[in-house]
């Protein structure tokens, strides 16, 4: 039997025991909070596989996704939705830490590293904006000047 049948077989024996002991009352269940955990599961599972199995690294994408998600949800959850207002930029880091693994345990195609750089680099931005309260122009005026400097001294070379 194959090691996957059995890592499903007691996950679903552990739901099934939760749920079970949920109907009887000796655990409360508040669905209402647990809902993230249906992203989040599933990205476990695309992200054990592969790494179990080691055949398919473009499980790692949507794995990587739905976990980053997934967490997104519960700490809104269990903080409250005004969180989001500050934490919009994790959906596109999490199609950028997805493409990220795909890069790093696929075979290092080269051309993935640019959607990576640009979502990385968009999210990251507005995410240090958004927690750390720091001036948009300030920060948009000293990207551009390291943008310069880059530029400058590649094309020196």
């Amino acid at each position: 039997m194959k090691k996957n049948n059995y890592i499903f077989g007691f996950l679903l024996l552990f739901i099934g025991v939760i749920l079970i002991l949920s109907n009887f009352g000796v655990i409360e269940i508040i669905w209402e909070n647990l809902w993230p955990l249906f992203l989040l599961i599933p990205g476990i599972v695309f992200e054990l596989s592969y790494f179990i199995y080691r055949k398919d690294a473009g499980l790692l994408v949507p794995g990587g996704i739905l976990i980053t998600y997934g967490l997104l949800f519960l700490i809104n959850v269990i903080y409250g939705w005004r969180l989001m207002e500050d934490l919009w930029p994790i959906f596109p880091l999490g199609v950028a830490i997805g493409l990220l693994q795909l890069y790093l345990f696929g075979q290092r195609e080269k051309g993935l590293l640019i959607p990576i750089g640009i979502l990385g680099a968009i999210s990251l931005f507005f995410l240090i904006n958004n927690l750390f309260f720091i001036n948009f122009g300030l920060l948009a005026g000293i990207l551009l000047m390291v943008i310069g400097v880059w530029i400058i001294f590649k094309r020196a070379k």
